[in-house]
């Protein structure tokens, strides 16, 4: 939910305006921008900031223009889109949008339709498991972009029993790991065991022999795949 996101919209100008022009408000809107939430809109309407990663030209066509913008979770592309026709003086509205991209999954690399689902699920129950494999992807691809530890074979089973994980356990870890950051827990194998809350930064687990390094919030693994390691 928190990773960054990809939108292709259609945004439609109110009057006319060069395309040098739009490139170069779209320009000045990439970084960090102040943005009100919409009216229509689930959340509360107070001023916040929002990271535009990018902004991408892809074809002006008189009065319509294609765009594609990266950007932080929480952005909403229509108000994006009405604050640069204010500042292009035209006045612009969206026509259409949509998400290419949400943290690491994008639409071109791992998407399948609903039919071709339905038809693998029917082989599988058949006893063909190779071809499910083929377009289920593993958990641990959903969190690619989330700060990873990796731990002993020994800590494994005492966090899929929902065991903090202590330092003891840690064999590696990310750099720029933050207090109370979400980090995923894995085995030496790569496998997720779990979520956890970071209880100290990544130079504080390296630097310290003993303390809990992550409290463990959602346990992944199912308990007893590795062998019990506890008196």
């Amino acid at each position: 939910m928190s990773g960054g996101k990809e939108y292709v919209c259609v945004m439609k100008l109110h009057d006319d305006v060069s395309e040098s022009k739009i490139r170069e408000i779209a320009e000045e809107f990439q970084g960090d921008i102040y943005q009100k939430p919409p009216l229509r809109s689930s959340v509360k309407k107070a001023l916040r900031t929002r990271s535009i990663y990018y902004i991408d030209i892809l074809e002006v066509d008189k009065r319509y223009v294609l765009l594609r913008v990266g950007c932080q979770a929480g952005t909403y592309i229509r108000k994006l889109v009405h604050d640069m026709g204010e500042v292009l003086g035209s006045g612009a509205h969206m026509r259409e949008l949509r998400r290419t991209r949400v943290g690491p999954f994008s639409e071109d690399r791992g998407l399948t339709t609903l039919r071709d689902l339905a038809e693998v699920v029917g082989a599988y129950k058949a006893g063909d498991e190779k071809i499910l494999k083929s377009i289920v992807q593993p958990v641990e691809e959903a969190i690619a972009l989330i700060p990873k530890v990796w731990i002993r074979d020994t800590a494994v089973n005492a966090i899929c029993h929902g065991a903090d994980l202590a330092l003891p356990g840690i064999v590696s870890l990310n750099s720029g790991i933050e207090v109370d950051d979400l980090v995923a827990i894995f085995t030496l194998k790569g496998e997720l065991v779990a979520l956890g809350k970071a209880l100290m930064t990544s130079e504080e687990i390296l630097e310290r022999e003993k303390g809990i390094a992550v409290k463990t919030e959602r346990v992944i693994m199912k308990p007893d795949t590795y062998p019990k390691a506890w008196k």
